[in-house]
């Protein structure tokens, strides 16, 4: 039951209330990167393996995977980045509240918030922390913003298919060479497994979801 006569946070405590949640989403993230980044290192050795058996098509299937987990690991660090601005800002704002007397409206803030909560993993708390700060007078009611275009045309993709080949089967595949047709008789130890595309696929989209 809501209680008229709880008493009302002080902008410090909010500002700490808000940084704990920054904090804790931000352990988050890492997570997740870390995560994309133990997957990666497996699709490359997948690459790798599949190279040797020639199988161009499986490594370009599995490389453009990769570029798109590589992508959301710059996204990831950009919305950590996005959570630093914004806690550095409310920090600031706590130091000089003995001189303004209250939090202040800030447009850094306010454009930081409104970029993430396009974020899945982090509409919920944004939401919460959001209506809060509009409540501080910290930020306006928040509008829809223009996402940065992530698509890329497709004669861009496949270069950038062929430079990760060249790079992760060091020139065997990609810009810099196909696989010879002896490639592909190339004896594989016992130790390599057959590769297993389509779960590699799916857990890489999984991470990205």
């Amino acid at each position: 039951m809501f209680n008229i006569f709880a008493k009302k946070p002080t902008p410090e405590e909010l500002v700490r209330k808000w940084s704990s949640s920054i904090r804790t989403q931000q352990r988050g993230l890492d997570r997740q990167a870390s995560t994309l980044k133990q997957e990666e290192k497996k699709a490359e050795r997948t690459i790798k393996q599949l190279a040797k058996r020639g199988d161009t098509a499986s490594c370009k299937i599995l490389a453009k995977e990769l570029i798109q987990c590589r992508r959301q690991r710059t996204r990831i660090a950009n919305n950590k980045a996005q959570l630093n601005s914004i806690s550095m800002e409310l920090n600031y704002q706590v130091s000089k509240l003995k001189v303004v007397g209250s939090l202040q409206k800030s447009t850094q803030v306010m454009k930081s918030v409104n970029r993430l909560m396009s974020v899945p993993q982090l509409q919920r708390t944004l939401g919460e922390m959001s209506r809060e700060m509009m409540k501080a007078g910290v930020i306006d009611e928040m509008t829809e913003d223009m996402m940065d275009g992530l698509d890329e045309d497709e004669e861009e993709e496949e270069d950038e298919v062929e430079r990760v080949l060249a790079q992760v089967t060091d020139g065997l595949l990609g810009e810099i060479g196909q696989v010879p047709v002896a490639v592909s008789h190339v004896e594989v130890s016992e130790a390599e497994s057959e590769p297993d595309l389509e779960d590699m696929q799916n857990r890489l989209s999984a991470l990205r979801s």
